[in-house]
């Protein structure tokens, strides 16, 4: 008796944690992601003139004319920008609200500045537990 409850208690953990893998949960803290949100707009003549960084399945993306990448967090606000082999470091003011970002990817060295953004919760959406989350860029 002891034997089968034993291995009906260890059956039931190994479906959990099988369906726990195949079903990862959404990010812990998506609202700390929303601070990154946003255009980051760099100076007139740079490879690139802005990028946009956005929020999707949990974690946050860069875009760019030259192409998306997700961002993977290597510390307090730098990540790894996976598909151009490079880093972004996000930089705060004194009252630690993020103002721009610094890229260093494939050989180029860029500052930019944080544009203003708004965000927009959207409810009936079953992501991020119930919202989706959108950004608007203010002009």
């Amino acid at each position: 008796m002891k034997r089968w409850l034993l291995f009906f208690v260890l059956s039931v953990g190994l479906v959990t944690m099988a369906q726990a893998q195949q079903n990862p949960a959404p990010a812990k803290d998506t609202a700390a992601l929303l601070q990154y949100v946003g255009k980051y707009v760099f100076p007139e003549g740079s490879v690139v003139p802005d990028v946009t960084v956005s929020i999707e399945d949990g974690a946050l993306v860069m875009a760019s004319s030259q192409g998306n990448s997700s961002l993977e967090k290597q510390g307090e606000d730098l990540y790894t920008i996976v598909q151009f082999q490079g880093t972004a470091k996000f930089n705060r003011d004194a009252n630690k609200k993020i103002i721009g970002v610094s890229i260093n990817a494939m050989g180029y060295q860029l500052e930019g500045i944080k544009g203003e953004t708004k965000t927009i919760a959207l409810a009936n959406l079953k992501k991020y537990q119930g919202q989706q989350l959108f950004t608007a860029m203010a002009r």
